[in-house]
């Protein structure tokens, strides 16, 4: 069995949950903020659609390569509990909605983004 196990990732050790320092997206007066704070500091959104099977799989391997000594402000938008936010969001930094998404905001502009698998091959680094 621990071939098996060893063959498919699996693990008889309980896999330590990685937390993120995540800002919960609610507000549209949240995106003003957001995009004033760039001026200084990176911030990162997250688009997420708690439905979605893919979006799921994006977002856990989105939390398990997150640096979090990333000096960035990341924001949790669950987008179907707050879709006037999320079409704000979209509006407001010129972003055609997809989910889900990444977009990395600064100086009140969205310098890069991404969605589905993409999101993981996106490096943020150069944005810090």
């Amino acid at each position: 069995m621990s071939f098996i196990n060893k063959l498919f990732g699996g693990s008889n050790e309980p896999k330590e949950e990685k937390i993120l320092p995540w800002k919960a997206l609610t507000s549209m007066s949240q995106l003003d903020n957001i995009a004033t704070k760039s001026n200084t500091k990176t911030q990162v959104i997250f688009k997420h659609s708690t439905r979605c099977g893919i979006s799921k799989m994006v977002m856990n391997q989105f939390v398990d390569a997150f640096n979090v000594d990333l000096n960035v402000d990341l924001y949790y938008l669950d987008l179907l509990n707050y879709r006037d936010v999320s079409q704000e969001t979209g509006y407001k930094f010129q972003v055609l909605h997809e989910s889900p998404q990444l977009l990395i905001i600064k100086n009140g502009v969205a310098v890069a983004h991404a969605s589905h698998g993409a999101i993981n091959s996106l490096d943020l680094n150069p944005y810090v």
